[in-house]
């Protein structure tokens, strides 16, 4: 079975709508009157596959009978909630008091100590005091105390400076790359260096602003590392079209390859962005989620340049750091709470920066609750320690194991290579599709891995995202799937299906 979503409209032109009974439509009244820089802007993510995979939901809801599996499972995106994953306790403990502060009014009483513990109180009150409630606006920038603690955060961990006025607390990690680039990206001839294959969120933003993604490659073979001569030539040959390129992506630990760069590799590009004046963005939402190497930060190796190679205009280097509460062992993604972290940018710039916040008001005020709660965790010798690190232990133990298991289910899947992630959330296995499926795809005009993550869907309900909207290259076709979900069944289904497709498709 596949299904096929079409727009249908009554009217066959909008000249055809214009002339009909002196009736002239507004703007939303035919696609071509759109922005079509929002048509043009592909989220992979959340695309078409996502959007049928939630029609299939609701007709399971209704207990239809038409498919040959009893749930979808939304291995697409990482939500380790949605899959089950429990929140951290002193999380919520701390934002059911801010939420309704009526509750310290009981602080005395046996049943409220028997639930918050007496470091919960103590931080509640800390922030309630910051914020007066979590109904009202906070500052544009974020909470004064939280940014300090971010601060404070990145400062231990990097054995580096940082001064809260480097803090922009955000609505997520997407509003945070959203006003960098916004920034600096203003037309076609403004471009920025995107990996392949890369998060979609930011070629969506590159294409939202009319701008020219630059795409440089990681090296499957070289375990999802930067192809530092490629990167090199793709730079020289857009610049030499005339392309101002200003800006380059790195996402690390990848998305979706989940690679963390080496310090290394961070060095290099480094230098190359100081001699080329790029700014760079570093998305490090899943710093948290490192199952093997380990996790060095962008900022971390700027700060060692600085000290080791005084004078050589390293304070020069434009960095901006992003990270979130969605990821990590939070997982709360719903909350929307993240943060930049801007390093050496000019005070004009910062103006900007602030303007941009501004514009948006402020995020969510539990979100950035979440933040500090996040670089800020109860310490050894407090109430809450002993049952905070025993949840973040198990979450991060757990989301190991399921990533070893499905990694090891690649194995048993035809024509299927997988590099085996450093961290992250999820897999990127490689397909060498039949010829057959290729020809099949082509004919009805959607990309081959589209194709199979349709058949896929259909036989089991498991939904991916296709390698072709998170870019690759040409010939090749990947998936990335999340290892967030639970048990072994969804996983048994999608190895007996991926192989049954394989044999179907097999000239």
């Amino acid at each position: 079975m596949v299904w096929v979503v079409e727009m249908v409209c009554p009217f066959q032109s909008i000249h055809e709508m214009m002339n009909s009974n002196n009736y002239r439509p507004n703007a939303f009244a035919h696609i071509s009157t759109l922005n079509q820089q929002v048509i043009k802007a592909n989220y992979a993510v959340r695309g078409p596959l996502t959007v049928l995979a939630e029609k299939i939901q609701n007709d399971l809801l209704e207990d239809s009978n038409d498919y040959p599996f009893g749930d979808i499972i939304y291995a697409n995106i990482g939500n380790p909630q949605q899959f089950g994953q429990l929140p951290i306790t002193f999380n919520r403990q701390v934002l059911s008091i801010c939420q309704y502060p009526a509750l310290l009014d009981h602080a005395n009483e046996p049943w409220f100590k028997s639930i918050f513990p007496r470091d919960v109180v103590e931080r509640t009150e800390l922030l309630l005091k910051e914020t007066g409630s979590v109904g009202a606006y906070s500052a544009s920038q974020g909470i004064p105390i939280v940014r300090k603690h971010v601060a404070e955060f990145i400062q231990e961990r990097d054995n580096c400076a940082c001064h809260p006025d480097d803090i922009y607390l955000t609505s997520g990690a997407t509003q945070g790359a959203r006003i960098i680039m916004t920034l600096l990206i203003s037309g076609p001839s403004e471009g920025a260096m995107l990996p392949i294959p890369q998060y979609p969120l930011y070629g969506a933003l590159m294409d939202l602003f009319h701008g020219k993604s630059v795409s440089y490659y990681l090296s499957e073979k070289d375990d999802w590392n930067v192809d530092v001569k490629q990167f090199k030539q793709a730079y020289e040959e857009e610049s030499k079209k005339g392309t101002n390129i200003r800006l380059c992506v790195f996402i690390n630990p990848g998305n979706p390859t989940g690679a963390c760069m080496t310090e290394e590799s961070i060095e290099e590009m480094l230098r190359f962005a100081k001699a080329k004046g790029l700014v760079i963005i570093s998305d490090e939402v899943y710093q948290n989620n490192i199952f093997r190497k380990e996790f060095t930060s962008f900022r971390k190796v700027l700060c060692e340049l600085e000290r080791r190679e005084p004078n050589s205009n390293w304070d020069k280097v434009s960095l901006i750091c992003i990270n979130s509460v969605s990821k990590g062992q939070f997982g709360e993604c719903g909350q929307r709470g993240g943060y930049i972290d801007t390093m050496n940018i000019p005070p004009i710039t910062k103006d900007q920066i602030l303007k941009l916040a501004t514009i948006d008001i402020c995020p969510p005020v539990t979100g950035q609750l979440l933040v500090d709660l996040l670089v800020r965790p109860p310490r050894e010798g407090e109430p809450s320690y002993g049952l905070y690190s025993q949840e973040i232990e198990k979450i991060h133990r757990d989301m190991e194991k399921q990533c070893q298991f499905l990694y090891e289910a690649t194995k048993r899947m035809k024509f299927v290579t997988c590099q085996k992630p450093h961290g992250a959330m999820y897999l990127h296995p490689k397909i060498c599709l039949p010829k057959k499926l290729v020809r099949e795809a082509n004919e009805i005009n959607i990309e081959p891995d589209e194709l199979y993550c349709l058949r896929i869907l259909e036989r089991t309900g498991v939904c991916l995202v296709p390698g072709s909207g998170l870019g690759q290259r040409e010939n090749e076709y990947h998936v990335r799937i999340t290892f967030l979900a639970k048990g072994d069944e969804y996983v048994e289904r999608f190895i007996e299906a991926h192989n049954t497709i394989m044999d179907e498709y097999e000239d």
